[in-house]
C-alpha cells in the first residue's frame, strides 16, 4: 500500500535487493575487498559481524560475481549438527554418493576437491555461515579436511562467517591450528551517521522514490535507533513507510521514527 502512496516502483529496505544495488559503505567495500583478496590467493578466509550487519549479503554479492565456469559455490548457513552430518553435505554438494565411513568420507571429498580443481579446472567454494554455533570438535576437523598435500597448497576458498566471538573461539589452543590457516579475517562495523543517511537515499532510489520521502530528522532518529545496523535500518525504515503511508504524511519525519521504534521495541 505505501508503494502507492509514494509512488515507488518496488519495495525498498528488503532482502530482494539485487547484489548491483548494494550500498557501497565503508563496512561492505572493505568486506567485499577481502573476500577478493581471497579468491587470488585461494585457502581460508574469516568474516565476522554483529547480527545484522550485512555478512550473509556481502557473501552473496560475493558468490554472485563468480564464474560459474570457474567456480562451484557450496552455501552451508547451519553448523550445528554432526561432524558426519557435515562431510555428508559436502560429499553430496560436490556430486558424491556419500561413504558410510568418517575415514571414507574424508578422502572422498579431498579427492573430490583435487578432482574439481585440476581435472576440471573449477576451484570449490565452501561458504559456512553461522559457525560461531560449531563445536570444536567441527572446527578441529575443518584444518584436518582442507589440509592438501601435507599443506603445500589450497586447491579451495573456505569462508567461515559468523558472530564476533567466533574470532575469539578460534584464539582458544584447541582451534589455533584452524586460526593460524586463515588467509584473511574482516570485522564488519556498523555504518556511520552519514551513511545511514545516504544508505536510505540509495535504497529509496533504487525503489524509485521521485522526491525525499525521509527528511533530515527521519535520518537522524534512524541512525540514533539502529546503531547504524543496516537490517535493524531496514526494519525501522519499512514501519516507518507504512506509518507514514496510513498517516497520509507526504515525508516522514523524526516524530513516524519514533512512534516505529516504539512498536518495534528500539
Amino acid at each position: 500500500m505505501y508503494k502507492v502512496f509514494y509512488s515507488l516502483s518496488k519495495s525498498p529496505f528488503t532482502k530482494e535487493l539485487k547484489e548491483t544495488d548494494s550500498y557501497a559503505s565503508t563496512s561492505f567495500t572493505e568486506a567485499t575487498a577481502a573476500l577478493e583478496f581471497l579468491k587470488k590467493t585461494r585457502g581460508m578466509g574469516l568474516l565476522t559481524g554483529e547480527p545484522g550487519a550485512g555478512k550473509t549479503f556481502a557473501l552473496r554479492v560475493f558468490a554472485e560475481s563468480l564464474n560459474p565456469s570457474l567456480y562451484k559455490v557450496m552455501y552451508f548457513p547451519l553448523s550445528t549438527g554432526t561432524v558426519m552430518d557435515f562431510y555428508r553435505g559436502l560429499a553430496i554438494s560436490l556430486g558424491e554418493e556419500p561413504k558410510s565411513r568418517k575415514v571414507e568420507l574424508f578422502l572422498q571429498i579431498q579427492r573430490a576437491v583435487e578432482s574439481l580443481f585440476r581435472e576440471r579446472k573449477i576451484t570449490p567454494v565452501f561458504i559456512l555461515d553461522e559457525m560461531q554455533m560449531a563445536k570444536d570438535v567441527f572446527l578441529n576437523d575443518l584444518s584436518l579436511l582442507f589440509n592438501f598435500r601435507m599443506d603445500s597448497e589450497n586447491p579451495f576458498i573456505l569462508i567461515l562467517a559468523g558472530l564476533p566471538y567466533l574470532r575469539d573461539r578460534l584464539m582458544l589452543n584447541q582451534n589455533r591450528p584452524l586460526a593460524q590457516r586463515l588467509m584473511v579475517r574482516y570485522k564488519m562495523e556498523a555504518l556511520t551517521k552519514d551513511e545511514v543517511a545516504g544508505y536510505i537515499d540509495h535504497q529509496m532510489g533504487v525503489a524509485g522514490a521521485k522526491h525525499p520521502v525521509f527528511d533530515e530528522s527521519a535520518k537522524e532518529a534512524i541512525a540514533a535507533s539502529s546503531r547504524g545496523w543496516p537490517r535493524l535500518i531496514n526494519n525501522l525504515a519499512t514501519h516507518s513507510l507504512i506509518y507514514g503511508c496510513q498517516l497520509k504524511r507526504e515525508q516522514i519525519d523524526a516524530e513516524i521514527i519514533r512512534l516505529a521504534a516504539e512498536e518495534l521495541a528500539m
